[in-house]
C-alpha cells in the first residue's frame, strides 16, 4: 500500500512491540497482565459475542477464558500501519492465533484484525482491538 499517511518502519515496530507484550501476557493467559495493555477506555470485539468497553469488561472477556485457555500466540501478518497522528496508530491485517487449552490440546485460528494504538505518557495502549473471522462470502443475500 502506498499512501500519504502510510506509516514508517519505527511505526511497524510500535506495532510488533505491543504485539510482543501482548504474547508475553498470553503465553501464560495471565488476564490481568493482558487487560493492562489497554487504555482505560478501551473498546474491544475480541471472539464472544457483544462487545467490552472499558478496563473491567476487558480484564472480564480475558478473565472468561482462564479456564479454557492455557497459553496464547498471536503473529500479525502483513500488517497495514497508518500514522493517524504523532500519537495514534491504525493497524489493520490478520492475526494469526495459536492457543493451548486447558486439557493440552491445540487449535489455530486466523481473524481479520484491527488496533487502534494510543501513546499515554510515552506508553502505546491498544485503544480500539477487534478481531472477526473472514467471511466466505460477502454478506449480501
Amino acid at each position: 500500500m502506498t499512501s500519504a499517511n502510510a506509516a514508517p518502519a519505527s511505526t511497524h515496530d510500535t506495532v510488533h512491540d505491543v504485539a510482543n507484550r501482548w504474547n508475553a501476557a498470553a503465553a501464560t493467559w495471565n488476564p490481568d497482565a493482558l487487560a493492562a495493555l489497554y487504555a482505560p477506555e478501551a473498546v474491544f470485539f475480541g471472539g464472544r459475542p457483544g462487545h467490552a468497553v472499558g478496563y473491567q469488561a476487558i480484564l472480564g472477556y480475558f478473565v472468561s477464558y482462564a479456564e479454557t485457555l492455557r497459553s496464547a500466540h498471536m503473529s500479525l501478518v502483513e500488517p497495514c500501519v497508518i500514522e493517524l497522528g504523532p500519537d495514534t496508530l491504525l493497524m489493520q491485517g490478520h492475526a494469526d492465533f495459536r492457543f493451548v487449552l486447558a486439557d493440552g490440546s491445540a487449535t489455530s485460528s486466523t481473524l481479520r484484525a484491527t488496533w487502534i494504538l494510543a501513546r499515554r505518557q510515552g506508553a502505546w495502549q491498544i485503544l480500539q482491538h477487534h478481531v472477526s473471522p473472514t467471511p466466505e462470502a460477502p454478506p449480501i443475500r
